[in-house]
């Protein structure tokens, strides 16, 4: 049996989490940025999942008033299908209402369904288009907000 836990991304993580990056996306961030956003941005908060100990997976958002805005999440295909992703994707939600935020947003690739089908399932709705917003090859993303229950404020707890 696999012990998941969920815990505030380290600094000691990002090779891991470049590893991810490379295997998720066609325009990976960089270690510099990952750097940045643990060092120097206040607004961000980043949580990764790890599977007996072994990060698997990661997300972050900024939090700026009353709202939050996923910045990016992926779990390494090896351990997709496992409802990982949807977990940190909760996990990662309830961390916004516990730090304050009402509505979050992301934008997501126009042909990534499976992950629109993801947002749509935790409450996400499309709220129009961002046009040729991807920089690797133009594509454009699907702008989707969602109102934050309260009550998920519970589940916001790292470990377990």
């Amino acid at each position: 049996m696999s012990e998941i836990t969920y815990r505030q991304m380290h600094l000691s993580d990002i090779d891991r989490i470049l590893e991810i990056e490379r295997q998720s996306f066609s325009a990976p961030w960089s270690r510099s940025a990952f750097e940045a956003e643990l060092t120097r941005n206040h607004f961000a908060k980043y949580i990764v999942v790890e599977v007996n100990g072994y990060v698997v997976g990661h997300a972050g958002m900024w939090i700026i008033i009353d709202e939050a805005h996923i910045t990016n999440i992926a779990i390494d295909p090896a351990y997709r299908g496992r409802k990982l992703g949807e977990q940190l994707l909760a996990r990662l939600m309830a961390m916004a209402v516990w730090n304050g935020a009402e509505r979050m947003t992301l934008e997501v690739r126009v042909s990534n369904k499976a992950a629109q089908s993801l947002y749509q399932k935790m409450g996400f709705q499309n709220h129009g288009i961002r046009k040729a917003y991807y920089s690797d090859n133009g594509e454009d993303a699907l702008i989707m907000w969602a109102n934050l229950d309260p009550k998920q404020k519970e589940s916001a707890t790292m470990e377990g």
